[in-house]
């Protein structure tokens, strides 16, 4: 652990160029003007869902059909330049990016919990990209917060067609059965760290698997959360 807190502190503390505007930045992965202009999510949200809300605590989705996870924390707005940084980190291999998801989700993350697991890929996939863009925001997100990362808990056993490609309506069929759980979770409170959330259909698969597992609660740790247009 204190060998992994000197690697995260010295990775940090490192000069680097923004990764917005490639303007120098200092110790942080992003220029001031830039991290000023950056689409964050405020305001009142469902508590579940983090959905925008005019008024109450809950949403009408979440009170209709409460998911398997019992929260989403989210820092940004999928939202440009935060969707961009996201597509350059998963199809560009741009990993120097996770950088600030990982530390602006380590900051906007409060809830308290036991151990953390990234969404997993299927393996036809991770061999394609070569990484999980997921697991690496989780490496460091999870070493800010002092957080346990259960790295090899969770596989995903169907390679499903990828969620931005299908109708809202038909993401929580392409995803059930696709995880399953290899740890024995029992009364865990347990973050599912993930890049982007839209419908939340992933999220709350694996969080029902993590559940049949025995965590006691799942929360949704996301970079950035897709906002109805």
């Amino acid at each position: 652990m204190a060998g992994r807190w000197r690697s995260v502190i010295a990775h940090l503390l490192l000069p680097q160029s923004c990764v917005v505007c490639g303007a120098e930045s200092g110790a942080t992965p992003v220029c001031g003007p830039c991290d000023a202009e950056l689409p964050r999510l405020r305001g009142r949200r469902c508590a579940v869902c983090a959905l925008p809300l005019a008024s109450g605590t809950l949403c009408g989705a979440c009170l209709d059909r409460p998911p398997y996870y019992a929260g989403v924390e989210a820092p940004f707005r999928y939202e440009f330049p935060v969707a961009a940084l996201i597509q350059s980190l998963k199809y560009g291999g741009r990993l120097a990016h996770a950088r600030l998801l990982a530390t602006a989700l380590a900051a906007a993350a409060t809830r308290e919990v036991d151990a953390a697991v990234a969404m997993p890929l299927a393996p036809a996939r991770l061999a394609r990209r070569g990484f999980n863009q997921a697991l690496e925001i989780a490496r460091l997100a999870c070493a800010i917060r002092g957080v346990r990362l259960l790295g090899r808990a969770c596989r995903r056993i169907v390679d499903t067609p990828p969620q931005a490609a299908l109708p809202w309506q038909e993401r929580a069929r392409n995803v059930r059965r696709a995880f399953v759980c290899d740890a024995d979770l029992a009364g865990m409170r347990v973050a599912v760290v993930d890049d982007v959330m839209t419908t939340g259909a992933t999220l709350n698969e694996l969080a029902r698997v993590l559940r049949r597992a025995g965590a006691a609660e799942v929360v949704g740790w996301v970079a950035a959360r897709t906002l109805p247009r």
